[in-house]
């Protein structure tokens, strides 16, 4: 039979009676004649609950252990909604993680998933099993013990046992019900997107949008799954969601497709830097070894064999920068004469693979940004984005101004 997999995240999964609608649901497509895998997330809430417990009982705690605990959340949800469908006389069976197995890295708390043998669950599904109800977010290191994925990792559980059984389609359901030009709690002329292509999806993701996680999508385009995203919470519609697909599917398209925005951004300079081959080398380095994720770089013109190097970062991630900084430079591997951080800027961007062949995107986005009065402090650009850092108390104004300019509340 053709496998389908259905993902549904915490919000859809965090009460019983959500978890009969979503079991309704999951009845259908077996109904259609498809093998269905579902992965489940933890009932909303519980992840940070468990969380906390963790934090309370051990502050340093042993990350082999976080994951035992936290993983716990999702074994829950896959055996009550194993359960509901049995209810249903819909033949279902759980599994955990370690019983797929989900094979992953030994990176405690943020683990890459590395294989999915398909033997035991395609050997039930063989056996008369319909549905496999999967604990996601979790697998099992090479030294047997239970690992997590980091936040959002349910989403990558999902995109890759869709690649690995040749699933037909992934459908990951939320709360939104789809994936919008702009986030709709800004602007409310965002419209809903049909289509989006796997690459604008990945930079939006990776910009600020929370509605698939980055990983996931990163997945999805190396193996060409189909994603749909949708909710649980609308009306069953075969066309319903949004469809993240190769852009040779899309048939046209805007130039650009959306807004991203990240609200939690800083700005760090580090100010007089020895300007010699390898000093990026040697500054990014140590960030990089301190785990922090650094994104938008510029290096000022250097005068008098001295430069201004600023690079933006999350705001939660900057007394790490400092320090690695600092121990960097007490190790006399750079030389600076100071750090500035701002803490009060966020990051705007257009994404669209339509702007591969068409000119002038930037010079409109900086021209509706100067209409507005909105400085810009930082620009990145790559094919299909261009990203600007901005005072924070103007991110709203931007979102919207640059929705309307670009018309993305009308389709292509």
């Amino acid at each position: 039979m053709p496998v389908l997999v259905m993902k549904f995240g915490g919000t859809s999964v965090a009460t019983l009676d959500r978890i009969r609608r979503a079991a309704k649901r999951v009845g259908v497509e077996v109904a259609k004649g498809y093998d269905v895998i579902v992965i489940v997330s933890a009932m909303s809430g519980e992840t940070n609950k468990l969380v906390g417990f963790v934090e309370e009982t051990s502050p340093l705690f042993d990350a082999r252990e976080y994951d035992a605990v936290v993983s716990s959340g999702e074994n829950v949800t896959a055996g009550l909604m194993a359960l509901t469908l049995q209810e249903m006389d819909v033949p279902a069976r759980s599994w955990q993680g370690w019983q797929v197995p989900v094979m992953t890295t030994g990176a405690h708390a943020n683990a890459r998933i590395e294989d999915i043998p398909t033997d035991n669950i395609s050997a039930k599904f063989g056996q008369g099993m319909k549905v496999a109800v999967v604990a996601g977010f979790q697998g099992i290191s090479p030294e047997g013990r239970i690992t997590t994925l980091g936040r959002g990792g349910s989403d990558t559980t999902a995109v890759a046992f869709a690649a690995a059984f040749g699933a037909v389609r992934c459908d990951i359901y939320t709360d939104v019900d789809g994936v919008y030009t702009t986030d709709p709690r800004i602007c409310e002329k965002a419209r809903k997107l049909d289509k989006i292509a796997f690459e604008e999806m990945l930079e939006m993701a990776s910009l600020g949008a929370k509605v698939l996680q980055t990983r996931s999508v990163e997945l999805a385009m190396r193996f060409k799954v189909p994603l749909r995203v949708l909710s649980s919470f609308e009306e069953m519609d075969d066309t319903a969601g949004t469809l993240v697909c190769d852009e040779d599917e899309i048939m046209e398209s805007n130039v650009v497709a959306g807004v991203a925005h990240s609200r939690d951004e800083a700005k760090m300079t580090l100010v007089s830097v020895a300007d010699r081959p390898g000093i990026a080398a040697a500054i990014f380095t140590p960030l990089a070894e301190a785990g922090v994720n650094v994104d938008m770089i510029v290096q000022n013109i250097s005068e008098e064999g001295r430069t201004d190097m600023t690079f933006s970062c999350p705001t939660n991630q900057v007394a790490r920068a400092e320090k690695a900084m600092e121990e960097a430079k007490a190790k006399g591997e750079i030389n600076f004469h100071g750090i500035v951080a701002d803490t009060n800027v966020a990051k705007v961007s257009v994404v669209g693979i339509g702007m591969r062949s068409h000119t002038g995107v930037a010079a409109k986005m900086f021209k509706v940004l100067s209409n507005d009065g909105i400085n810009i402090k930082v620009i990145t650009t790559s094919e299909i984005k261009i990203s600007v850092l901005i005072e924070r108390k103007y991110m709203e104004l931007a979102v919207q101004a640059l929705h309307d300019a670009f018309e993305l509340d009308k389709s292509a």
